[in-house]
């Protein structure tokens, strides 16, 4: 059994990592800190949890982490990388669900997130986790930088465009038009994220430059092998739990003869969270709640020049815990499905 310990477990994805690693057959949840509710039973906090998890809080000081065989971060930016180089020394293994680890420039990473990075020889050594992409890195991986909700959607997206060594599309000129749920905005008490502010309505938010942004693109040049450029605007939606993404590509002349619905369905053939759907699909958020799954459709607007990419998720499962899990599953030698296999919740 993989002994596990979740340090943070109090916000959302901290409750939806206990969620699937609960049942798990191969996972032993050992640990999960919190030095407010030290003590505190899980299941009075969260009592969906109630019969499946009977662990307490532990504060982080008496949490005897090194005793784990991997470790999940579900905290603000800034808590894995002081934690990290301790535990990776005892030969524990991270898996971050903050942005730690995920962007390789330490100057573009300190621009966006406005702290140093206390450990760059570990940030080189980090891969980054999204397993369709990256499956056999992570496998051998001991420390992961968790891709965010939106980037996961637009890269997968955008992937099998820009996979392919001559350019189908206008590469320059790349448009995400995103919508997320308010539990994307973590669990605390803020303004926006309250009921009175977020719902019966809809707003764009981060125009000017939103700090998912960096890390997309370089997820996106990592698959092309060449620079990109990408405009991406997300949204705030009156819902709890979803990402829509709209993608926008301008198909090079050379190009006009492909077949785009053929080439997603060949990129994405036997991997098991990624779903192309039929031609002319418009995948709801509802069809994911709740799972791993991300579904992708693709069209072509009056058979023109101009392609659109639609993409579903739930920002909480394959966007931030699922994802987490599949990435442990690798690295751990399981089945990758293993844990994951929850049908969405509908209605």
């Amino acid at each position: 059994m993989i002994k596990v310990g979740i340090v943070g477990g109090t916000g959302y994805t901290g409750v939806e990592l206990l969620r699937l690693l609960a049942p798990h057959p191969g996972v032993e949840l050992k640990v999960i800190t919190s030095r407010k509710e030290d003590g505190m039973p899980v299941a009075d906090m969260f009592p969906s949890l109630r019969g499946h998890v009977a662990l307490k809080f532990s504060a982080p000081e008496n949490a005897h982490l090194e005793s784990c065989d991997v470790v999940f971060f579900a905290t603000p930016h800034g808590v894995a990388m002081a934690q990290a180089p301790a535990l990776l020394a005892a030969g524990v293994k991270v898996i971050d669900l903050a942005a730690d680890f995920r962007i390789k420039d330490t100057a573009v990473f300190e621009k966006w997130y406005g702290m140093p990075h206390s450990c760059p020889d570990l940030l080189a050594e980090a891969v980054y986790g999204l397993p369709e992409v990256n499956r056999e890195a992570i496998r051998t991986a001991r420390l992961i930088g968790l891709p965010g909700c939106y980037p996961t959607s637009m890269q997968l997206g955008f992937a099998p465009l820009l996979a392919s060594v001559t350019p189908l599309v206008a590469e320059a000129t790349l448009i995400a038009d995103c919508k997320s749920g308010v539990s994307g905005a973590g669990r605390k008490a803020e303004v926006t994220a309250l009921l009175a502010e977020a719902s019966d309505n809809f707003k764009a938010y981060g125009v000017k430059g939103h700090r998912h942004l960096p890390e997309t693109v370089q997820g996106l040049e990592a698959i092309a092998g060449r620079k990109i450029g990408l405009t991406f605007v997300p949204h705030l939606v009156p819902m709890i739990r979803g990402i829509h993404s709209t993608l926008y590509a301008t198909i090079l002349p050379e190009a006009r003869g492909t077949d785009f619905q053929a080439l997603f369905e060949q990129y994405y053939e036997g991997q098991r969270f990624v779903d192309v759907m039929p031609a002319g699909s418009h995948p709801e958020t509802r069809s994911v709640r709740g799972s791993n799954m991300l579904r992708i459709a693709v069209h072509r607007p009056d058979g023109g020049d101009l392609l659109v990419i639609l993409v579903v998720e739930d920002n909480l499962v394959k966007g931030a815990a699922g994802q987490g899990v599949q990435c442990m599953n690798l690295m751990f030698g399981l089945e990758e499905d293993t844990g994951l296999c929850q049908v969405p919740l509908l209605p």
